[in-house]
């Protein structure tokens, strides 16, 4: 069970139970998933382009601990250069044990690394209760060598929770101590 887990059983549960009185455990908000996206369509149309997947492959792979998908065009767009079936992305779902370890990687090593972080605005929490961050240059995150990559390229990181109001989910954000940009 990782630290942040047992903090959200032991910690988080009663604070949210008490600030939205919440009648039972299973009803205050969770996180239910963690989805990874990297678009790699400008990428497809470089010569060696089975080359560079491999590494961002091995690249995502090694950051998330799990195998990434790859997703592929469902219909020809001419003006950007695409077909039916071309491979533009790559998508990793994360969920349980694995999830909570990427948020504490996440919060406590990664996003203090990002160049010129003053944290993260309240406005990257959609209506739905999700949490919204781009992540511009992937050698932030500690399992990539700086000496071992190619190229760099951006993901996006989406932090899905069950939260009913935006404002339950920006609570239960802040108690897990993702670091939001301070007003005033």
């Amino acid at each position: 069970m990782t630290m942040l887990f047992k903090k959200y059983k032991e910690e988080i549960i009663p604070k949210m139970k008490e600030k939205f009185d919440y009648n039972s455990d299973s009803a205050v908000p969770k996180i239910e998933k963690i989805v990874v996206n990297v678009g790699i369509g400008r990428l497809s149309q470089q010569p060696n382009f089975d080359k560079n997947l491999e590494f961002i492959l091995n690249d995502i792979a090694l950051i998330t601990g799990q195998k990434p998908a790859l997703t592929s065009a469902k219909k020809s767009i001419a003006g950007f250069k695409i077909r039916a079936g071309q491979t533009i992305g790559l998508k990793i779902t994360l969920r349980r044990l694995k999830m909570y370890d990427f948020i504490q990687r996440l919060i406590n090593i990664v996003l203090p690394r990002m160049k010129d972080f003053r944290g993260i605005s309240v406005n990257n929490v959609d209506e739905s209760g999700n949490l919204n961050i781009g992540i511009k240059e992937h050698i932030i995150f500690p399992e990539i060598s700086a000496d071992t990559i190619k190229f760099d390229f951006g993901f996006q990181i989406s932090i899905v929770s069950n939260a009913k109001t935006k404002e339950e989910a920006i609570e239960l954000y802040k108690l897990l101590r993702i670091p939001f940009k301070k007003h005033g």
